[in-house]
């Protein structure tokens, strides 16, 4: 089901790797954030339990939405969805390495976070995997997923591909004059004996 979106991340993988950012100075010229309007989908489903009347899930969401407070666009029997709202995604150029692993994925996702009881309010849309687990904090608070629609897949392809570059890898050299230089170690102040105190080989061969 998901092979097609499966060789396209993988093709983007292959581009990012193979040169496809743009120079520096076009990278430093470019905007560091890009916005675009996200509507935010609610479902309401009947509740399972006697306690329960009602379930609040996320249904969806529409890019480049207008402005709305919960208005009914979808209803089938008791089953209803509302435009609940209309919020920013932002994209930021230091953010390219957690957009590129929701990119990626099998499916790429944008995550909702939803806060309180009965009928949630939105608070925030985000497509970074890192900055999603972030807005869960508590029982009230909850973070749900949907999948990306393409066009919005193109447009942080095409965010991450100006942004993006790569952290060259800095192997960390051991300094190997400072190997068994150790601090001589300090024993049981209530003892005083030398066969209590721990000396590293250097400082034992220094008093050859």
């Amino acid at each position: 089901m998901h092979a097609p979106r499966l060789q396209a991340s993988r093709a983007f993988s292959l581009r990012l790797r193979g040169g496809m950012r743009q120079s520096a100075p076009m990278h430093d010229a470019a905007p560091k954030i890009a916005e675009m309007p996200v509507g935010v989908l609610i479902r309401r489903s009947p509740g399972v339990t006697r306690w329960m009347s009602e379930v609040w899930t996320l249904a969806g969401i529409v890019p480049h939405a207008g402005p709305a407070q919960w208005k009914p666009v979808f209803r089938d029997g008791p089953v209803e969805e509302f435009h609940a709202t209309t919020l920013v995604l932002q994209l930021h150029r230091k953010d390219t390495d957690s957009l590129i692993q929701n990119l990626t994925a099998q499916v790429p996702s944008v995550w909702v976070a939803l806060h309180g009881p009965g009928r949630p309010h939105a608070t925030h849309v985000t497509a970074s995997p890192f900055e999603a687990s972030f807005h869960e904090v508590d029982a009230e608070d909850r973070v749900e997923k949907v999948a990306m629609p393409g066009g919005m897949i193109e447009w942080v392809e095409a965010f991450v591909a100006l942004h993006h570059v790569d952290e060259p890898f800095v192997k960390r050299q051991r300094d190997r004059r400072r190997e068994g230089a150790a601090q001589d170690g300090v024993g049981d102040p209530r003892i005083a004996q030398e066969a209590d105190v721990w000396r590293n080989p250097q400082s034992l061969r220094s008093r050859k």
